[in-house]
């Protein structure tokens, strides 16, 4: 492009448009202009037509124009070992996986974290975290789910998880899948080093993501908080997710999670912990005035039996809620236009139809999602400067025809995909289909690799 030539424009046309700005602006029937991977005007009633000349126009007829969701905790390894032990609390569920993720290796871990994310994209997300925290024998994964990301097309934030507690030292997980203090330090600041991008239109960002309090040493959760905030990236860990959990903090620590995690450093606004199924009201507060966030995995939750998160409590409190769709083995569909539609139906089952409506179940899977991730400055919700990342929704077929209010169509209605999704105002799906990958290529290789992870699940 020459230094006098213009940058593309994108013009959606006619769409409904649910912002999801801090004023809930909506347009029944409106525009959006993009350019330069960027949103740089929409509003009510048709495009000008100054903008139309030149541009590549989007028909917006039938659809609905949202954020692009935000997945904010997610393991994408896990796409190989969906549907194993499907009966179980969470601490039998997770002894009769880590055998099995123990073989995990680059080739594994790549097709898995291709189909996941390719299954994400086509439920609508824009951004997806990744929670990895399996090295077998000090195998770097991390490469193998970025370059997944790439050739899917959506931004993500990958975590340099750990474990370092193994079972010999009282932990849950067994030695095999534990790596050395020094050494997970060296990993995590190598990861900083490799691959974050701290700019405000990046594609790839890292994270410190220490497992569990049932996993990893105190010396480690204090230290990873300690890199993190040298190195100006975000914190992350489980927390407070089932019963057992508490009883083995109590036990071990002498303190409920958050208390314990507090102590070592593990409250900020760089903080965001993923479940938050089980707080006190004490907690509640903290994460409030501390800027905490949490990542609601509403459909993980009810697989293990872990509970429901006091998610009205927590927004009430200030703390931004977002939504993720948490392993592909405690949510076997991994697809997040799912959980706004579980969040909801969560909030209403445990506290009745005033707990969260169906404009609030949205704001979790996009602009809280992005406050979760630090990235709400350019994602998140539909504004002029903001990112041009946008899911549009088909809601005038079978399944939302006659629906009166689109967002309820989206929220309540029956299960779909996305029709459209950009990412930096690029098409990563068409009319329902991902152009980035092919599906046939993913689903053979998600089989194959599947089938090398069910064989070690029964050699167990």
């Amino acid at each position: 492009m020459s230094a006098t030539a213009k940058p593309p424009v994108t013009v959606i046309d006619g769409c409904a448009v649910a912002t999801v700005d801090p004023a809930g602006t909506e347009y029944a029937a409106g525009h959006l202009i993009l350019s330069d991977g960027r949103i740089t005007a929409l509003g009510d009633g048709p495009a000008p037509d100054e903008a139309l000349i030149g541009a590549t126009v989007i028909d917006g007829t039938g659809l609905l124009a949202t954020p692009g969701l935000v997945n904010s905790h997610h393991h994408l390894y896990q796409w190989a070992t969906r549907g194993f032990v499907p009966d179980g609390t969470l601490f039998q569920w997770l002894t009769g996986l880590y055998p099995v993720w123990a073989q995990l290796d680059p080739d594994i871990t790549h097709h898995a974290a291709k189909a996941g994310l390719s299954a994400l994209a086509l439920s609508g997300c824009t951004l997806s975290m990744d929670h990895h925290y399996v090295f077998p024998n000090g195998t770097e994964l991390l490469e193998s789910t970025i370059t997944a990301a790439q050739a899917v097309g959506i931004r993500f934030h990958p975590t340099r998880g750990s474990m370092n507690l193994g079972k010999s030292q009282g932990g849950l997980p067994p030695d095999v899948v534990t790596e050395d203090h020094d050494a997970i330090l060296q990993a995590s600041a190598d990861a900083i080093d490799r691959w974050h991008d701290p700019s405000g239109d990046a594609r790839l960002q890292i994270a410190l993501a220490p497992c569990s309090p049932f996993s990893v040493t105190a010396e480690l959760m204090a230290d990873s908080a300690l890199l993190a905030r040298q190195r100006g990236v975000r914190l992350h860990t489980h927390l407070c997710e089932t019963v057992d959990e508490e009883e083995y903090c109590l036990q071990h620590f002498g303190a409920r999670p958050a208390d314990y995690v507090g102590d070592l450093g593990w409250m900020g606004d760089d903080v965001w912990f993923a479940h938050c199924v089980h707080l006190s009201d004490a907690d509640v507060d903290l994460f409030g005035r501390t800027g905490v966030g949490v990542a609601h995995c509403p459909t993980s939750n009810a697989r293990l039996g872990s509970g429901i998160a006091r998610t009205r409590d927590l927004r009430n409190a200030g703390v931004a809620v977002g939504l993720g769709v948490d392993g592909a083995a405690s949510n076997e569909a991994g697809t997040l236009q799912l959980e706004v539609h579980a969040s909801l139906m969560a909030a209403r089952f445990a506290e009745g139809p005033e707990a969260m409506t169906v404009r609030q179940a949205l704001a979790h899977g996009t602009i809280h999602g992005a406050r979760c991730l630090g990235r709400e400055a350019d994602l998140g919700s539909l504004e002029v400067g903001k990112l041009a990342d946008i899911a549009l929704w088909r809601v005038d077929d079978l399944g939302g025809a006659g629906i009166v209010d689109p967002v309820a169509a989206l929220v309540l209605g029956p299960p779909r995909g996305v029709e459209h999704l950009l990412v930096g105002g690029e098409l990563v799906v068409e009319c329902g289909e991902l152009r980035t990958t092919d599906l046939e290529v993913v689903t053979r290789e998600l089989v194959r690799v599947s089938a090398r992870q069910a064989a070690a699940y029964a050699a167990l």
